[in-house]
């Protein structure tokens, strides 16, 4: 296949954008968010769209968006750093019992997900009062940063932080349980950032809107309030979204841990893991060369893909997931999708869809099949397949898992 098979759509008044889409559906309301962000001044060369595009707040989820000299906190969103982590095990499938139930139930002891009391006093999202050991030692490495942070926006010490490490949370976050083409099991999670990584991209998308007020009425959207490099809240911006990142990506490796250590409980049998395990951010900004140009690249629902280098592209409860290679495509700014892309919203997934389409959707899967996950359908999603089709030239399979156990927040 071609490595410049894509379609351009040329911008009066901005740089083109470049989507990866054979096959699969676009919204116009997509179509239309990314053409205002194209217009934007300090849009570098162009924007590259992956297939799993689709209607985000501000800046449309599965771009790649690359700036030179600003900055849009909206575009990185408010999951600062959420991202994916898998690992393979020695284990087989003859290796799991035949009633998976058990080990799903294992996992969810391990780790805390979901959400209630609207996140307050006993939430079950987030530790009790005493987190494990392992939490202590993650929140070590991260404190000198957040005490940094929170002198200069005290406001954010009052977020759900320490609490939260190690935690899945709700919607699309998830734990999996997953077989290869070659029978071996899977270990596979996607969170990120968690309550205060939500603070921190709250916080700074309102400062970007209070500096641009005056400037509001000329931008298409609001959400598109942006910092110039350069300005005091920028420089802060940066350091507080690397903070953030690097939150979500130990976030995952403490969850990891519990989950295998749940794992080893539950299956009874000793088992070993591969050295190199995948933990990728897809929703991030971080500086990069492209095209003889030192720029900012946004990766808002986008994985890296440079030449050799792993990622993960899940599928929805129910489908297809891969590892997969970057063939360092430079069109796509070395991207590829970060999953399968949602079809339609959470509202009309839980209006068109009834618990026993959940049910028969999911019947080889051990997994929550109530009224409250019908929002993550698999028909709520695109076609995984199409969405692998139409990046070929982006990244190369590797491994193809099948979820056996799924863990929803």
């Amino acid at each position: 296949m071609d490595r410049h098979e894509y379609q351009v759509l040329n911008v009066d008044g901005g740089v083109p954008i470049q989507l990866w889409t054979h096959g699969v559906p676009v919204e116009d309301a997509a179509r239309r968010q990314l053409i205002n962000t194209a217009r934007l001044p300090f849009i570098f060369d162009h924007i590259a769209v992956m297939p799993d595009v689709h209607l985000g707040k501000g800046s449309t989820i599965g771009s790649v968006i690359p700036t030179r000299g600003a900055i849009i906190p909206a575009a990185v969103g408010v999951d600062i750093g959420c991202g994916m982590m898998a690992v393979r095990s020695t284990l087989t499938a003859a290796d799991l019992p035949d009633n998976l139930h058990g080990l799903r139930h294992a996992i969810e002891a391990a780790v805390p997900h979901g959400r209630t009391g609207g996140g307050r006093a006993n939430d079950r999202g987030a530790w009790g009062m005493v987190p494990p050991k392992a939490v202590d030692a993650a929140w070590a490495a991260l404190l000198p940063g957040f005490s940094r942070l929170t002198a200069q926006y005290p406001k954010l010490a009052k977020t759900n932080n320490y609490y939260h490490l190690g935690t899945l949370g709700t919607g699309n976050h998830f734990i999996e349980v997953c077989i290869d083409e070659a029978g071996r099991v899977w270990f596979m999670l996607h969170s990120g950032s968690r309550g205060v990584g939500n603070a921190i991209g709250s916080l700074f998308i309102e400062l970007a809107q209070a500096d641009m007020r005056s400037h509001l009425a000329n931008l298409p959207d609001r959400d598109l309030a942006y910092f110039e490099e350069g300005s005091r809240h920028f420089d802060d911006y940066v350091a507080a979204v690397g903070w953030a990142q690097d939150y979500a990506r130990r976030n995952r490796q403490v969850m990891m841990d519990n989950v295998i250590a749940a794992a080893r409980r539950a299956i009874g049998k000793p088992f070993a893991l591969d050295e190199q395990a995948v933990n990728c951010h897809h929703n991030y900004v971080q500086r990069e060369r492209h095209f003889g140009s030192d720029i900012l690249v946004t990766r808002k629902g986008a994985v890296s893909a440079r030449r050799g280098e792993l990622g993960i592209i899940p599928g929805s409860m129910g489908a297809k997931s891969f590892i997969v290679r970057g063939l360092g495509n430079p069109d796509s700014f070395c991207s590829c999708s970060h999953g399968a892309g949602r079809l339609m919203s959470r509202t009309e997934a839980k209006r068109r869809f009834s618990v026993a389409d959940q049910q028969r959707a999911t019947a080889q899967v051990e997994c929550r099949k109530d009224a409250e996950v019908i929002d993550e359908i698999p028909m709520a999603y695109k076609d995984i397949d199409a969405v692998m089709a139409a990046q070929q030239s982006l990244v190369e399979v590797v491994h193809t898992l099948r979820q056996v156990v799924c863990v929803k927040g």
